[in-house]
């Protein structure tokens, strides 16, 4: 018996030190739109991601303050606390949502079924997008298509609704995905986004070790660089297009159990060992490390969870308030 313990414990660490290998010798950094396709492209192909994350590639919502809950019941409830926070539970039927960053359309079939919005999805990911039509059952209005968010195909004021969740540390330049985000956006409409953040390093620079932290949570993910919650409204409201001033908030306690369940998820349903082999096994013990990262990131203040909320000005303001700023960049050229 005292045998097979250690033979248990010797082959965990054996596999427990081929993650750390290969989550230390094959990073995925970002290199191109195509490398961040690529890499959801390989999650979706081998369905692991999806078998413990289900239809949400996103963080749950555990409530406020936090509380012991099923791993993929908070997912869905992040949905649903993001639509109240946004204010979206008082629209109407039939308002059009673009879902920026879909994934394989978790969020658009709960915004179009449970709230009866029509929906589109956008992901850069081929694989995500084909999943993502497989999932949806034909009588949800939603579609799914191919998309870069930095060059949203859609003409201005497309629709009454822009959707994005986690998808901005993707974004190489966030000024233009801000702007994208509000130029899709119909006068009046409410933009409404969820993203990772880093702390703003203007007003508390990083120390060394945190680069270090910054940069591991940046290569493992296909991650080019996090804005910070502050710099991101700011970016949002330099578009002009922006109706009074950015809604923010921090939903980083509402989310951080969120990174130990998904390490706990492996361990409670061992029947993903079974499905997807040994290769699965290590492919999964790989994302262990940055897991562990992003609790300690999150948990320590270098990461928060971000919430933003926008109302796109009609055309009037935005050119009352383009004047308002060309005025003061001629008085502070004057002076």
């Amino acid at each position: 018996m005292m045998n097979i313990i250690l033979l248990t414990l010797a082959a965990s660490l054996a596999l427990l030190l081929l993650g750390l290998i290969l989550y230390l010798l094959f990073p995925r950094k970002y290199q191109s739109g195509d490398s961040v396709a690529r890499s959801y492209d390989d999650w979706t192909n081998d369905g692991i991601l999806e078998f413990y994350w289900g239809e949400h590639i996103h963080l749950g919502h555990y409530g406020t303050p936090p509380r012991k809950k099923d791993f993929l019941k908070a997912k869905e409830d992040f949905v649903h606390e993001m639509v109240r926070w946004g204010g979206l539970d008082r629209l109407p039927p039939g308002t059009t949502v673009l879902d920026v960053g879909c994934g394989i359309g978790g969020s658009s079939r709960i915004l179009a079924r449970d709230y009866g919005f029509h929906v589109t999805g956008i992901t850069i990911s081929p694989q995500q997008v084909r999943r993502a039509q497989e999932l949806t059952p034909p009588d949800l209005s939603v579609q799914f298509q191919i998309d870069d968010a930095l060059a949203l195909s859609f003409p201005d004021a497309s629709f009454d609704v822009v959707w994005s969740i986690e998808a901005g540390p993707h974004m190489p330049d966030k000024a233009q995905f801000a702007r994208e985000l509000l130029r899709v956006l119909k006068p009046g409409g409410i933009l409404v986004v969820a993203d990772w953040n880093q702390r703003d390093d203007r007003c508390t620079p990083l120390n060394f070790w945190e680069k270090l932290v910054m940069q591991q949570l940046l290569d493992q993910w296909s991650h080019p660089a996090f804005a910070s919650i502050e710099g991101f409204a700011e970016l949002l409201e330099a578009t002009g297009w922006v109706e009074g001033t950015v809604i923010t908030a921090d939903w980083t306690a509402e989310t951080l159990p969120s990174w130990l369940d998904s390490i706990w998820q492996g361990i409670v349903r061992p029947e993903g060992i079974i499905r997807f082999g040994l290769i699965g096994l290590i492919k999964s013990l790989r994302e262990v490390p940055t897991f562990l990262l992003m609790r300690l990131a999150f948990g320590a203040g270098l990461c928060r969870f971000g919430m933003f909320r926008a109302v796109r000005a009609n055309d009037s303001a935005q050119s009352i308030q383009s004047m308002s700023n060309q005025i003061a960049q001629m008085s502070s050229s004057i002076h």
